[in-house]
């Protein structure tokens, strides 16, 4: 049961309302993690505004799942692990894709040095090593998705921790334990 007020989004005003109904316009919904956001417009637009900045930028929709997938099992955020199984099928990756990178051993040996940077960067707090830097990028990564990839740590992070911290409820199909 969330731990902090649910702002649904009949409850919304100002300019949480006018996010919702964006939102609501885009989505079909407003998810669960929203509403809770929504204690805060610039919480909630920070999240989105990063979202959707790092959406324009050089990696692919499946590099970026690689990424989210990779944090979210390492943070032990269900919510999130269920949300994008959703997004990665959505983006044409297989349930066998999936939690093969969920386990740490994706099938593609590219997305495979993705996985292993992201988890290094994890690990190291960023102090990774040339040879990390040199793997990820000798697997096809520019400089640029690297630099991508870094912020899309910080904004799987900050999803994860939320959840853990709000407690979200649930509104996607439940992501298999592994």
């Amino acid at each position: 049961m969330p731990r902090l007020k649910t702002v649904t989004p009949d409850q919304a005003s100002g300019d949480v309302k006018a996010i919702y109904d964006d939102l609501k316009q885009k989505k079909g919904k407003v998810f669960n993690i929203f509403q809770g956001m929504g204690n805060s417009a610039a919480a909630l637009n920070a999240y989105l505004s990063m979202n959707g900045a790092l959406a324009k930028g050089e990696l692919s929709p499946e590099d970026r799942e690689v990424v989210y997938l990779t944090v979210s099992q390492t943070n032990g955020c269900h919510y999130c692990l269920s949300a994008h199984t959703m997004v990665a099928k959505g983006a044409g990756m297989s349930e066998d894709q999936i939690l093969s990178i969920r386990k740490m051993s994706p099938q593609s040996e590219k997305h495979a040095a993705l996985g292993k940077f992201i988890t290094r960067v994890m690990e190291t707090n960023g102090f990774v090593d040339d040879a990390d830097v040199k793997a990820v990028q000798d697997a096809g990564y520019s400089d640029g998705q690297i630099a991508e990839s870094i912020a899309f740590i910080g904004l799987a992070t900050y999803s994860n921790l939320f959840n853990h911290v709000y407690d979200t409820e649930l509104d996607f199909p439940s992501a298999e334990k592994v």
